[in-house]
């Protein structure tokens, strides 16, 4: 099987996903440092690095009420240079609100890269995952419970069967365009559609949509000395991302200021054209500060909620750790140096 042959397989694909329609009812859980967590964000991200690397996060949203979301993530993937693929695993780990609904869930990723021309590099890729859920009701108070003078009776009288879960298996895709300075990518989870009902009904989870890009501005300060000296970057980075799952769309903007080893930025996210109930669809503001030392990155965000729940609810906390494995020959610098390095922060 040749490069030319393989390519054509995935353009196929990557066309054939654009077409479909967009179909939903609900939405996969969220990290504001989505770069922060590549290969959730799109599967094209694996060995992005040319290396080896591992990573994982954590968010909690809305810690001050008792509907909070609380969700992790790990991952850890490489790139084969002899073939010029990368592979990735990640696993999730979700529980949501009050009701104690539990998503544990692990995908492998696969990509191709080749260059597109000489400064600019193509990455599409596949997933699959299998995800395990399940919810406890003993949480939930239903409409029995309740009588007109407001008294709660602790047993409910409605009947459910003793287990509660769901397993299914999913299919991702993703494409990922990148030079020295910019990447623009596209992913599509979730193309079957799983029934993630844990009754008898059929109620499917849609196919989520995203579209990221950002440029990286190298500032004139950025001293690029040798391999073997190192480098110190200097950089304003707008990052961009539109994201659709069903009738709920979303966009995050952001600006980050680099100093190595010092990252700072902020973003917005909401749909402000979108308004909801007379009033603009604002969501929240997010403040971000992070750390990249010996291959190894820290980064701390806190979500300021905007929207109408305000900040009582405690906004969201998230950190990220990643570690990037130089593998090799010590004397060789790795390939992402060589070569066109996807741009990261």
């Amino acid at each position: 099987m040749n490069k030319r042959f393989i390519h054509k397989i995935f353009t196929a694909i990557i066309v054939l996903i654009l077409a479909l329609p967009i179909v939903a009812k609900a939405q996969d859980p969220q990290f504001s440092q989505f770069y922060a967590a590549p290969l959730y964000l799109n599967p094209a991200f694996a060995g992005s690095t040319g290396l080896a690397r591992a990573g994982l996060n954590y968010r909690n949203q809305w810690p001050s009420i008792n509907a909070s979301f609380v969700t992790y993530s790990a991952f850890f993937d490489y790139y084969f240079e002899d073939i010029n693929s990368g592979v990735g695993v990640l696993f999730m780990s979700d529980r949501e609100g009050m009701a104690g609904l539990n998503t544990h869930s692990a995908g492998l990723q696969y990509t191709y890269q080749f260059r597109l021309t000489e400064n600019i590099v193509v990455r599409p890729a596949l997933e699959g995952s299998y995800t395990i859920s399940n919810l406890d009701f003993n949480n939930l108070v239903f409409g029995d419970q309740i009588n007109y003078q407001g008294i709660y009776k602790p047993v409910t009288d409605e009947m459910f069967n003793s287990d509660f879960r769901n397993n299914y298996f999913d299919v991702g895709t993703g494409v990922l365009l990148y030079s020295e300075n910019f990447w623009v990518g596209f992913s599509v989870h979730h193309l079957l559609e799983p029934n993630q009902s844990f009754l008898e009904d059929d109620s499917r989870l849609p196919r989520k949509y995203s579209g990221h890009a950002g440029y990286k501005f190298l500032l004139p300060t950025t001293r690029n000395l040798s391999y073997a000296k190192g480098y110190r970057e200097v950089s304003l980075t707008p990052t961009v991302q539109y994201k659709q799952q069903g009738q709920f769309s979303q966009i995050d903007l952001g600006l980050y200021f680099t100093y190595e080893p010092v990252v700072f930025g902020a973003s917005y996210r909401g749909v402000p054209y979108k308004i909801v109930e007379g009033y603009p669809n604002n969501d929240s503001v997010i403040l971000l500060a992070g750390i990249t030392t010996n291959g190894l990155s820290i980064g701390y965000s806190y979500d300021y909620t905007i929207s109408g729940l305000g900040i009582r609810t405690g906004g969201a906390h998230e950190i990220s750790i990643r570690y990037e494995f130089f593998w090799g020959d010590p004397t060789k610098p790795p390939k992402n140096v060589r070569e066109i390095p996807c741009p990261r922060f």
